[in-house]
């Protein structure tokens, strides 16, 4: 047998796609929106709607929705079908006859994704920002591909309760530093010299206290105002927060054990529709009866304490738990109607979003960067929570019409076409023939 190059491994032909996987990716992207709509629109409103954004009338519900529904679980599923994603790109070089290339092309793949996680993050101004995440993940999601099933669940199963561990961890060090405030107070009144560790955790309050003032948030908005190069230094801290800070506090517990739960429903036939409707009905009763009363149990907890540090510190102690469940229901969920027969048209336009689905993120990056900050519209700060809600309907609608048009003429979402390139060491077609228009 001949020595094989890069040149001769192809990537995957459109008709050899999973018509499942592409809709599942298409409504992820878009339910992801949902969430992350309140980091490009709004300062510190992402889990606390009372320092902006409004947290009263279709706020407070716009929150309670998106928190019980969507919080988490869209970046969940997101984690899978990229776990699913490299599992399949692997499989299907392996198969070919790739052998040792097979690693090569996915490590350039994967060192590119890294490369455009930074761009994403600090050119194109978004903080919450997960590509460059995922790409770390992927390093180590590579030795795990020949794992069966059950041993890739029950590893995702370790990540998860270390997870859990670690914000328990986090809420006893919280409810120490609540108690050391309420001892503050006491000295104060007493009028009592504050012990060192006093004035650390008064310290640490004020500094969290002054992030939350209407100064604080109107010099934010002014910022988000300025021109580009202004703006790009302005949230450079933030992103390098972000990439040093959670690949190792909460990137292995919350993407990789996804990562791993993907690849495991993959190999089980879960992903592709191969089950019966039962099995998916069983998936959506079970996901949803579980991790929809987490989320009530953790939302419940945070309204009746008014968005408190502690109470939003304990409510995280189960958060891996209610994400995962609600997580398997939405699965479930998308698979019957994956496997019904209604809204063909619907399933091929949200399947043509989730084939541009890298296109399509980085889209709602520029969009959101042109409609909120001084590069375009300024309107950072500006609206409410549930108006940005008319921001995400417009992407939406906007995405769902052009995916299927531009994938009439091209092979490839242009961030795809790119990825791909660079990741083969090779120039593939972009343009279709006349013919493979019709």
């Amino acid at each position: 047998m001949t020595e094989s190059t890069f040149q001769d491994f192809k990537p995957l032909k459109q008709s050899d796609r999973i018509l499942s996987l592409d809709v599942m990716r298409g409504i992820v992207l878009c339910g992801i929106l949902l969430m992350n709509i309140n980091g490009y629109g709004l300062y510190e409103s992402y889990s606390d709607p009372t320092v902006t954004g409004g947290s009263t009338g279709l706020n407070l519900y716009t929150w309670m929705t998106t928190n019980m529904l969507f919080e988490g679980t869209m970046r969940a599923l997101f984690s899978l079908l990229f776990g699913v994603g490299m599992f399949m790109f692997l499989d299907r070089l392996l198969k070919k006859g790739a052998g040792i290339k097979a690693a090569d092309i996915y490590f350039r793949r994967i060192t590119w994704l890294l490369v455009f996680g930074l761009i994403h993050g600090y050119l194109l101004l978004w903080t919450g920002e997960i590509l460059y995440q995922y790409a770390l993940m992927g390093f180590l999601v590579y030795s795990f591909r020949s794992m069966a099933p059950k041993f890739l669940i029950a590893t995702a199963i370790i990540l998860f309760s270390i997870g859990t561990l670690w914000l328990y961890v986090n809420y006893t060090n919280t409810k120490k530093w609540m108690a050391e405030l309420e001892e503050v107070k006491v000295f104060e009144a007493d009028g009592k010299e504050l012990t060192k560790e006093l004035k650390a955790a008064k310290s640490r309050w004020e500094k969290y206290e002054e992030k939350r003032t209407p100064e604080a948030v109107q010099e934010y908005n002014d910022e988000m105002h300025k021109g580009y190069f202004k703006v790009v230094a302005h949230l450079a801290p933030e992103n390098f927060d972000s990439d040093t800070l959670w690949p190792y506090k909460y990137d292995v517990w919350d993407v990789l054990s996804m990562m791993l739960i993907g690849m495991a429903l993959f190999k089980l036939g879960v992903l592709t529709g191969e089950k019966p409707n039962s099995f998916y009905l069983a998936m959506v009763g079970i996901g949803y009866a579980i991790g929809l009363l987490i989320n009530y149990y953790e939302m419940n907890m945070i309204l009746e304490d008014n968005f408190s540090v502690i109470s939003q510190s304990k409510s995280m102690i189960t958060y891996y738990w209610g994400r995962v469940f609600v997580a398997m229901g939405h699965v479930g969920l998308i698979m019957l109607f994956c496997k019904s027969p209604i809204l063909g048209w619907l399933k091929s336009s949200i399947a043509a979003v989730g084939k541009m689905a890298l296109t399509n993120y980085l889209m709602h990056s520029v969009i959101c960067m042109i409609i909120f900050t001084g590069v375009g519209f300024g309107m950072f700060g500006k609206l409410q929570r549930y108006e940005l809600l008319y921001v995400v309907f417009g992407i939406w609608i906007f995405q769902l019409i052009l995916s299927p048009i531009w994938l009439r003429y091209f092979h490839y979402g242009p961030a795809e076409w790119l990825w791909r390139n660079l990741s083969y060491g090779k120039v593939h077609g972009f343009r279709k023939m006349p013919a493979q228009t019709i």
